[in-house]
């Protein structure tokens, strides 16, 4: 159930206007049932005005008196029809003015730890744009060499259920385009284990596959099946009847 905005001054004024019970005013407000009484007794929330949940349509003035008329009643705040679906709404989240300054080092922690996450993931996590994003990726950022990686959950910027959506939903869809070495890297040992390997060929030798690879034997046979005996045909020296010929035709000169 929600809590109503100004609680402690919502249980002065309760306390000052009703005969609710300390229960009832605590489980209302989230506050604890002795603080209650405290601020019956003057002790805690000295001089907090009370703030009247019925003029600002946090309460209706018959709940109020259901509880008076039964004290195990829980009082139930009124619903805002114009605030449904508030918490959907998209874009980038508002970010107070104090913990502005530490988008950055929020952004370059994701941009570090989780690179799987998209510009738009990152913006709507911490609030920012995705110009200041892209800066911080590049290291073109201002201030890039005095920013310091902090997690952006660590900050208040997030809270960890948000951040652990994201990544899962950045890694769903980077499974898709992802090779089988990098798909063994998100997943457990054993599992990696039981996956068929496919037949790769070492890096040494990647681009030679078209040629083959003879035996010693191989080379030594065609070698041995050659004959050099016959030392013209060995040093393709010119027939002996070329040579005779010319020999006649000195003489006769």
């Amino acid at each position: 159930m929600g809590k109503p905005i100004m609680a402690k001054a919502t249980a002065v004024w309760l306390v000052d206007n009703t005969t609710l019970t300390f229960k009832q005013i605590a489980d209302f407000t989230g506050m604890h049932e002795l603080e209650v009484q405290g601020i019956a007794d003057g002790d805690v929330a000295a001089g907090v005005k009370g703030f009247d949940p019925i003029a600002n349509n946090q309460l209706d003035a018959e709940e109020i008196k259901k509880g008076e008329n039964n004290p195990l009643h829980a009082l139930k705040l009124k619903i805002y029809a114009a605030a449904q679906g508030e918490e959907k709404r998209r874009g980038p989240r508002y970010t107070p003015l104090s913990k502005r300054q530490d988008r950055p080092a929020s952004i370059l922690w994701l941009v570090k730890f989780h690179p799987e996450l998209s510009d738009g993931q990152i913006s709507k996590l911490v609030g920012t744009t995705k110009p200041t994003i892209q800066a911080i990726r590049e290291r073109t950022h201002w201030n890039i060499n005095n920013i310091q990686p902090i997690d952006p959950v660590a900050l208040g910027l997030c809270k960890q259920s948000e951040l652990d959506a994201a990544v899962a939903k950045a890694a769903k869809k980077q499974e898709a385009v992802m090779t089988d070495d990098e798909r063994r890297k998100l997943v457990s040992t054993e599992q990696s284990l039981d996956m068929d390997t496919e037949p790769r060929l070492p890096s040494a030798i990647e681009g030679l596959e078209t040629f083959s690879l003879t035996t010693p034997d191989e080379d030594e046979t065609k070698t041995s099946e050659e004959d050099y005996t016959d030392a013209d045909s060995f040093f393709n020296l010119p027939d002996s009847d070329v040579e005779d010929e010319d020999e006649e035709d000195a003489s006769d000169k």
